[in-house]
């Protein structure tokens, strides 16, 4: 039992070391907080929920490297989203821009949000409407509001 919590322990350690490149992208540290900060803004589109720092599928590690080659080239932060976004789409960007097609996506907390106090509200009003006479029967017994 230990040893198969310890192989556990082990592969989860070997997974998360491997989601990041464990070696620096750029010698220049400017160029390295724009890499991983870019890194950070960008979706995997093989995880869905993690950004291509955070995953460790070939997939993000291509798009890593491809992120690496742009910066590399000289491009800015917003040619390279522009890039991304037109060869893989809106989807790439982990917040993608308010347009036609995701404005519900992110309005969606909001509405949520306004259902649920619509909803807490009637159910409250309707209670409060309810008569008082709804008491245990014991209860009625003791205050002479039931029958006997």
């Amino acid at each position: 039992m230990k040893a198969c919590v310890g192989v556990m322990i082990l592969l989860l350690a070997v997974s998360a070391s491997q989601a990041m490149d464990t070696a620096p992208a750029f010698d220049d540290p400017a160029q390295q907080a724009r890499y991983e900060h870019l890194a950070r803004e960008l979706r995997c589109l093989q995880c869905r929920s993690e950004t291509i720092a955070d995953s460790s599928v070939s997939l993000a590690a291509d798009l890593r490297r491809q992120l690496r080659e742009l910066i590399a080239t000289g491009k800015s932060d917003d040619e390279i989203k522009t890039y991304m976004t037109d060869r893989y789409g809106d989807y790439i960007l982990y917040r993608p821009p308010v347009k036609s097609n995701t404005w519900l996506l992110w309005a969606a907390p909001v509405l949520l949000v306004l259902i649920g106090i619509i909803a807490a509200f009637v159910v409250i009003s309707r209670k409060s409407k309810l008569p008082d006479d709804d008491l245990p029967a014991d209860d009625r017994a003791r205050t002479g509001m039931g029958e006997p």
